[in-house]
């Protein structure tokens, strides 16, 4: 049977795709442990060679890669294998990158840290299933957070050139860049 026929329920291959060794072989012991057949790659190159070996029914992949993005191997995952199921890792949570890897077909988009039950509920989700609204709306602090963001990510990480586009100083970026996500 080719990898496009196979059904993703009876299947239970994982490919984890993550530059941070100890996080991605963690990850791949917890999700074995709950009946995985777990592949790890640490870079978008090794990521790409194991989709080429065998199309995986389900992945995870770590958003920033330092050789690329994790939004480049899901493309490469759902042109072999369109029935995949795959989630996006990041510890930078913007809306508009979220978007596009649900576009791309990813089931979900969890901020790091992650633990494996979440990632399981995450690839084990139905299609039909969508996240729980919020409790509280999000706040204007987390709102401006998220738009310097996603600036920053369409000014490919270059601080001077997002300022510019923010009419902010550059040091005042910085500061903001260095703190954590409000919540």
């Amino acid at each position: 049977m080719n990898d496009s026929t196979r059904s993703p329920d009876a299947d239970r291959t994982l490919l984890i795709v993550d530059d941070d060794k100890p996080f991605c072989d963690r990850l791949a012991r917890a999700l074995a442990a709950r009946g995985f057949v777990v592949r790890t790659a640490n870079s978008v190159a090794e990521g790409a060679a194991a989709l080429g070996e065998s199309a995986p029914a389900f992945a995870v992949f770590d958003l920033k890669l330092g050789d690329g993005s994790g939004l480049d191997l899901m493309r490469a995952l759902k042109a072999s294998r369109p029935d995949a199921r795959a989630v996006i890792l990041t510890g930078y949570g913007a809306i508009a990158t979220a978007v596009t890897a649900v576009k791309l077909g990813a089931f979900d988009f969890l901020a790091k840290p992650v633990n494996a039950d979440e990632v399981v509920a995450a690839l084990s989700a139905g299609v039909e299933t969508r996240p729980e609204e919020p409790d509280q709306p999000m706040s204007a602090d987390r709102a401006r957070w998220e738009h310097i963001q996603r600036v920053y990510e369409s000014c490919d990480h270059n601080v001077s050139e997002t300022a510019r586009q923010l009419s902010m100083h550059r040091r005042t970026l910085q500061r903001i860049l260095a703190k954590r996500a409000p919540k």
